[in-house]
């Protein structure tokens, strides 16, 4: 398939697709509990949406407790806490779709929050950051994109201040603070 001089490809842009989801999602919730509604009765319903909110704040609570001890003893290692920042962000937004009231919210939220399905949702949230992050590294007076891995986990450590090798100028200075 060929395109027309100066016509271009459109990209779905985050913002676009937020404010679809946010037209779509509730309108899908309410034909769901309209169903649901059918199928076990008003009140049935309602205490299910109730329960499915109660369990989602007390999997909060639980997973995001867990989630910030594990930040925490990452911290306490020296270590980059990579994998413990997204399971933080993965449990989050979690949570929050499990108290908004809806059962496709609640299933959604689940799969976010429950620890055997948790790694999924981390290895999605990486590949969505790697597309539109690109971590540029300076070697030697020309740029190279590396997509692969974060710029903290690049081999080289970074190297502080250089003199130049052709260079035996020495400045000698005194450094005043002037507070």
């Amino acid at each position: 398939m060929t395109t027309a001089p100066g016509a271009r490809r459109r990209r779905l842009r985050p913002t676009r697709v937020a404010a679809v989801l946010l037209l779509l999602v509730p309108i899908l919730e309410i034909m769901v509990m309209i169903a649901v509604g059918q199928a076990i009765g008003g009140w049935w319903t309602f205490l299910l949406v109730i329960a499915t909110s109660a369990l989602g704040a007390w999997l909060i609570m639980r997973e995001g407790g867990r989630a910030w001890r594990a930040l925490g003893q990452a911290l306490r290692e020296g270590r980059m806490p990579a994998r413990e920042l997204a399971d933080g962000v993965v449990v989050l937004v979690g949570g929050t779709l499990l108290l908004i009231p809806g059962f496709i919210t609640d299933v959604a939220g689940l799969l976010l929050v429950l620890p055997f399905t948790r790694p999924v949702a981390r290895a999605l949230l990486a590949s969505v950051i790697g597309r539109h992050l690109v971590a540029q590294v300076e070697v030697f007076g020309s740029t190279t994109t590396v997509a692969d891995r974060p710029a903290w986990e690049q081999q080289e450590p970074p190297r502080g201040p250089q003199r130049s090798e052709s260079s035996s100028e020495v400045v000698e200075g005194e450094i005043i603070d002037e507070d």
